[in-house]
């Protein structure tokens, strides 16, 4: 008897700390979405002001990417805008590329071209092309794109040139992915979705920490001040991210969102091929600075006690309309504020799953984090 009563004590004991859990997760998960992303939904977008201030060079890293080439460059070299050139850099490409770029030359004077050749001395990897490209730069403001994209519209080198603000060293863009058929495009485009809401949002909130490739810009003598990508060469990927969450700030650093300022990427169409490109990503993230990897990584372990101490308090019938109640409230108040940054994101259609994909994605940041613990070599292509 004596027993049975203590053993009920223990028990009410332990669904007790779990609820405690899961209220300080509900509002921790509150703070990010109602004093964080919140400020995306509320941004301000100013139509697109026609007036080119300064000249600029736009910076492609192309590695065996002839196909994607011949389809997007004319859109980056069809910019209306009017002092820009394009400095693509051909990084030891044997599909056909370099041909391509030369027939390319001859009818855009303003394409660049900078060829990458094997050698004993050669670095490999995208950092090495990316700098032989900057240092290729003749404009001080450097936009950066990849080959497998192209810009949404030809207003997109207005939306990515120097901001008024002189103090202003380097500009965020966004890049959504095209929509496929499938639930794995559905998630490479939720995971986006949030990767972009989250360095948007903080960005606005004054505490930038990385950028994508697809769709940034910055100066040319911000990247020769700061040496470079010399502190993080040996890491493959980082270009973009660590580079930003290196140098940016809160005094020099903008975004831009503008539907026609953004660029359109193709995504990954087979699971191994995402996993790689995660994986790439996942080892810049630990060189993130302590501060960036605390906020992170406390993103995502809050979700995990969220949903994992729900599940368990939803097996008790104590604790089950508790449980789910606050399911309940976290699912409306995230929905009154996600659907809406889903379609400035040009994400509308995911709306309708959103409490679906949030969990699957979760899932998959937590197998993606085991999983890099164990795979360790990655490559640029």
């Amino acid at each position: 008897m004596e027993l049975s009563f203590l053993d009920g004590v223990l028990f009410g004991r332990f669904e007790y700390y779990l609820l405690g859990i899961l209220f300080f997760c509900f509002l921790i998960q509150l703070y990010f979405s109602l004093f964080v992303h919140l400020r995306l939904a509320r941004l301000r977008i100013d139509t697109l002001s026609e007036n080119a201030r300064k000249p600029l060079s736009v910076v492609i890293c192309a590695r065996n990417e002839a196909e994607n080439l011949k389809q997007y460059l004319p859109l980056v070299l069809e910019q209306d805008y009017p002092d820009f050139e394009v400095v693509v850099v051909n990084d030891r490409s044997w599909d056909g590329t370099e041909d391509l770029l030369k027939d390319f030359s001859k009818q855009y004077k303003h394409l660049k071209i900078v060829t990458v050749l094997d050698g004993e001395r050669f670095i490999a990897g995208k950092k090495f092309a990316a700098t032989m490209g900057i240092k290729a730069a003749k404009n001080e403001w450097l936009v950066f794109t990849d080959a497998d994209c192209f810009p949404a519209s030809s207003k997109w080198l207005y939306g990515m040139q120097q901001p008024e603000q002189e103090d202003t060293e380097i500009l965020l863009g966004y890049s959504p992915y095209l929509k496929k058929r499938g639930l794995l495009n559905a998630l490479i485009r939720f995971e986006t979705f949030f990767t972009a809401v989250n360095y948007l949002s903080f960005a606005i909130k004054g505490m930038p920490y990385m950028g994508v490739g697809r769709n940034m810009a910055y100066k040319k003598s911000l990247f020769f001040k700061n040496k470079g990508f010399a502190a993080h060469m040996h890491i493959p990927s980082g270009d973009d991210d660590l580079f930003v969450n290196a140098h940016a700030h809160n005094g020099n650093t903008g975004i831009c969102i503008h539907p026609d300022a953004q660029v359109w990427s193709e995504p990954n169409t087979s699971f191994g091929a995402y996993l790689r490109q995660k994986k790439r990503h996942f080892g810049a993230g630990k060189l993130y600075k302590p501060k960036h990897k605390f906020i992170l990584s406390a993103q995502i372990i809050i979700q995990f006690l969220f949903y994992v101490t729900l599940v368990v308090l939803m097996c008790f019938k104590s604790t089950l309309y508790l449980a789910l109640g606050v399911l309940a409230l976290s699912i409306v108040i995230r929905c009154f504020i996600y659907p809406r940054i889903l379609k400035r994101l040009n994400y509308g259609d995911l709306k309708w799953w959103f409490p679906v994909l949030d969990m699957l994605l979760f899932i998959f940041l937590v197998f993606n984090g085991i999983l890099s613990i164990f795979v360790k070599k990655v490559k640029w292509k």
